[in-house]
């Protein structure tokens, strides 16, 4: 099913043909003023500049050709040469229980027959999850759900930070405090000695600890690289402590991600690029793009008409060692192979753009993909405490993700505990809820901007926030469940009855809209306004008709049918944020 403004662009366009101008200038938007139209093109503008004639004789010969179509309740002309289009009511509910009987609910299915890669989360072994992670889960989540729901093969893959000099320091670490561990002695035998079983506490404080201790140690310094160097060729006992160093890190890793709904097809880690890596060095000589600098291995990749300085990428360091930049190369080569994807999208903080700019610029260059494969990055913004500040602990230290995920579901439980509506234990709905306000809180801002978590405002009934759209899924659960019409029912929509009916059917048709927007740009706040326009048009129709009392029965039933068609709608949006539903608040 075509979206809206797709289907309007077609038909004003071939009204610009017929009229004897470029179709080109159809492009039909959403009317900044909804009180006077649905929608307009604003094509007579460019066009009076290309034939020399004055925009609205222009917009007028164009509406000559829509007058008189079932889609359109006016078509008119307003100076200087704006197109206003108002639909309507007939075409508007056909729309309606077209989208109503469609098994996308008027998804366009954009994505069909391509695969997109989308690497988000970006965890470190040896570390837990901190409230740093959280946007990268939630927002990347949302895009992989919302690619999904376009038709796409979209896969999530979390690339693990697990290689390099982080761990190093952490072995070398645990070698000091467990001199005695057969995984340090030369004769180790995997088949025959084993690794203890790694204290989940102690992991989290070895890195920190070890990382500070090298910039005081000399020699301890020494030790760590020598670990990295025996790591990175798989020495017997080295690599696998390391191995059961990861096994605990991504069963924690994983516990925290299941409570905020957030799920990854692949747990792959810079580790599983490290098979690419003399591929890599190998392709980039044969293009040449691989020269020396300052005893590092390095490509050039700044381009003519840069605004800000590229410089190059450096692929070996003069240790040569691996960076940041080669794992992420050599990774490109990896999915390459193994999903020949049509896109890779990364979402990182912004602090990376820089980066993944040379990163991709290298791997055009180097033919590592197709050119015309979309490598994209989103770099996000970061959240504050209410004070404008850093989120921190109380004693102001580094908030963990499981301990903020702990605070919102506190918060909310206190928020439901006089509720009379939940039955029994309400610590399911309260983590329900908590993370509709947590995700709803973060997603409705442009994800490139940072953003003040307040969450006494996130957690409101009232205003723009994934409380308030959860109450109007459970006021339309109680709508129908008094009515007897079952969630799996689709009542016929039957008319438009009100101007507030119009509202409500105009959100959910132009709720498709977001879908593709959120891909586009790699931002689900789409999602959140499209959510939040549903809901508040809900509101404003609930507020002005009695469903249940309604006399007339063809008019009840549209109403049902209405609501039924605005809970599906809203679940689905919901779902692509990454947010569950309660049955009752």
């Amino acid at each position: 099913m075509k979206n809206i403004i797709d289907i309007l662009t077609g038909l004003v366009s071939e009204a610009f043909g017929a009229a004897g101008f470029d179709p080109a200038l159809g492009a039909v938007t959403v009317s900044g003023r909804p009180e006077l139209c649905h929608f307009q093109c604003n094509g007579a503008l460019p066009a009076a500049k290309i034939y020399k004639k004055p925009p609205m004789e222009i917009a007028g010969s164009v509406i000559s050709h829509l007058l008189n179509r079932p889609e359109f309740r006016e078509v008119s002309a307003a100076a200087p040469g704006f197109i206003n289009i108002t639909l309507s009511d007939g075409y508007i509910v056909s729309i309606l229980n077209e989208m109503s009987r469609d098994p996308y609910l008027g998804v366009p299915q954009t994505g069909s027959g391509k695969t997109v890669v989308i690497d988000y989360g970006g965890p470190n072994v040896a570390k837990p999850l901190h409230i740093g992670h959280l946007r990268s889960a939630v927002i990347g989540e949302s895009v992989k759900r919302t690619a999904r729901a376009l038709g796409y093969n979209a896969i999530g893959d979390v690339h693990f930070g697990d290689w390099g000099t982080p761990y190093g320091l952490t072995i070398a670490e645990y070698k000091v405090r467990h001199p005695d561990w057969a995984c340090f002695k030369d004769d180790f035998d995997p088949a025959v000695d084993i690794i203890p079983e790694i204290n989940e506490d102690e992991m989290n404080e070895i890195y920190p600890f070890a990382s500070a201790k090298s910039k005081e140690d000399e020699e301890f310094k020494v030790a760590s690289r020598q670990t990295v160097v025996d790591l990175q060729n798989r020495k017997p006992g080295i690599f696998d402590l390391w191995k059961k160093i990861k096994d605990t890190s991504v069963q924690s890793v994983k516990e925290i991600y299941d409570r905020l709904s957030v799920d990854f097809d692949y747990w792959y880690g810079e580790s599983d690029s490290d098979g690419y890596t003399a591929e890599l060095i190998e392709r980039l000589t044969e293009k040449g793009l691989l020269h020396e600098s300052e005893g590092a291995q390095v490509v050039d990749v700044s381009e003519e008409g840069d605004k800000i300085s590229v410089p190059p990428v450096i692929v070996k360091k003069s240790d040569g060692s691996s960076i940041y930049a080669t794992f992420d190369l050599a990774t490109i080569i990896q999915r390459e192979k193994d999903f020949h994807p049509d896109g890779i999208w990364y979402l990182t903080d912004k602090r990376q753009n820089l980066h993944f700019t040379q990163v991709f610029r290298c791997a055009k260059k180097a033919g590592l993909v197709p050119e015309n494969t979309d490598l994209r990055h989103l770099g996000f913004g970061t959240m504050s405490g209410p004070d404008g500040k850093p989120f921190k602990t109380r004693d102001g230290g580094v908030m963990t993700l499981k301990s903020f995920i702990e605070m919102v579901d506190g918060a909310a439980l206190e928020k439901l505990k006089d509720s009379e509506y939940i039955a029994g234990d309400k610590t399911e709905a309260a983590h329900t809820i908590g993370m509709a306000a947590l995700k709803f809180g973060d997603m409705q801002n442009q994800p490139t901007k940072d953003y003040i978590f307040d969450l006494d405002k996130f957690l409101s009934f009232d205003g723009k926030t994934g409380t308030y759209l959860l109450y109007t899924v459970t006021r339309i659960n109680s709508i129908l469940k008094k009515s007897g019409t079952g969630y799996e029912q689709t009542p016929e929509i039957g008319g438009i009855f009100s101007d507030g009916e119009r509202t409500l059917a105009l959100a959910i048709i132009m709720s498709c809209q977001s879908y593709e927007k959120t891909c586009s740009d790699l931002a689900p706040s789409a999602l959140c306004d499209s959510a939040y326009q549903i809901a508040s048009a809900f509101s404003g129709f609930y507020r002005d008709n009695r469903i249940l009392t309604e006399e007339d029965p063809d008019k009840k039933n549209s109403w049902l049918g209405l609501s039924s068609l605005t809970r599906r709608a809203m679940i689905k949006l919901l779902d692509c944020l990454g947010i569950g539903t309660v049955e009752n608040m």
